[in-house]
């Protein structure tokens, strides 16, 4: 009975022992020694394309312009002056796909050609250069930089703004009424939204004068991924994001400092002067002016906060925030 008992209680030494004594066999990775993959000449084009165009084959646009004419023949076909030629027209709104690219060095107006498809009935080749300006990438991201970046919206934008700005200039001073920079509310909400805009403006004219490439890659294969995209565009994409947080902070600290007409009138003139803000800084940097303009104006942003619009008192009767000592505003107490 003892000799169980000892035989019990070395079983668990007994196990720790071997299962520290085995060990088990590692058979080393198999290593293939075949050579680097070779890619064709074929392959090579593409990828020198893709690199250059930053697309390819069975990249998919839509199109923004009202039509756009395809060539059914082959693109030789349109050199020679003996044969006619046929072709079809796609419309806006119309989703494409690339089928084909083709070099035609002889073609002294554009040597690339590009062939796409709406469909398998419509089908035809088409000058890089009369392709791109007439289609958007299908991606919604490129579509609003597409649409955002257009001259004509831009121009339009600059006239509605000016005028919108002015009159709530005007009927806000006129009234007595708060305005970032001016009469501003006790929240730096507001002043660090219009320093991001003006930031952010800078930063997006300096991609597009010094990284043009860059932008235009991301163009083509855009991302709301900060982390997913060189450094330089990282930084933009980061600026967007805080812009809408820190803008989504202002609307909230307006909400519960002011009634609600005041709120809204605020807020108007908050969106005015943002725009302004990308207008100008957006246009200026192109010439290099911005960057000057863009230090004076932070000095006056913060300045203009601290020194006027910066509450730095609190009413002893009612708690009410106060911008220098004197009669509460609220309930009439004198503050000394």
């Amino acid at each position: 009975m003892r000799r169980n008992k000892s035989i019990v209680r070395q079983f668990p030494l007994l196990l720790l022992t071997v299962l520290t004594l085995a060990s088990c066999y590692h058979r080393k990775p198999v290593t293939s020694d075949a050579l680097p993959v070779q890619y064709s000449a074929a392959q090579l084009d593409s990828i020198s394309f893709y690199s250059r165009h930053h697309y390819s084959e069975n990249f998919n646009f839509v199109m923004k312009a009202d039509s756009l004419v395809l060539l059914r023949q082959q693109p030789e076909e349109s050199f020679s002056e003996l044969l006619t030629t046929d072709s079809l027209t796609v419309r806006r709104h119309d989703r494409l796909v690339v089928a084909d690219i083709r070099m035609l060095p002889t073609d002294s107006i554009d040597s690339v050609w590009v062939q796409v498809a709406r469909d398998q009935h419509t089908i035809g080749w088409v000058h890089e250069s009369d392709l791109l300006p007439a289609v958007d990438p299908d991606d919604p991201i490129s579509q609003f930089i597409s649409t955002f970046s257009d001259a004509h919206l831009l121009i339009f934008l600059i006239i509605i703004v000016v005028i919108g700005f002015v009159y709530l200039m005007r009927k806000m001073l006129r009234g007595n009424a708060h305005i970032v920079h001016f009469n501003d509310i006790d929240s730096f909400y507001p002043t660090l939204l219009v320093l991001l805009v003006a930031s952010s403006a800078t930063f997006y004219a300096s991609i597009q004068t010094f990284a043009p490439d860059m932008w235009r890659h991301f163009y083509f294969h855009p991302t709301l991924n900060p982390f997913a995209t060189p450094p330089i565009l990282s930084v933009f994409l980061i600026s967007v994001w805080a812009i809408l947080i820190v803008g989504l902070a202002a609307v909230d600290d307006v909400r519960h400092q002011l009634p609600l007409g005041e709120a809204v009138m605020y807020l108007c003139g908050l969106a005015a002067v943002c725009a302004v803000d990308y207008i100008i800084f957006s246009l200026t940097t192109l010439y290099f002016v911005g960057y000057l303009l863009l230090m004076a104006y932070v000095y006056f942003a913060l300045r203009q906060y601290f020194l006027h619009n910066r509450a730095g008192f609190f009413c002893g009767n009612c708690g009410a925030k106060l911008h220098h000592k004197g009669r509460c505003p609220r309930c009439g107490a004198e503050n000394l």
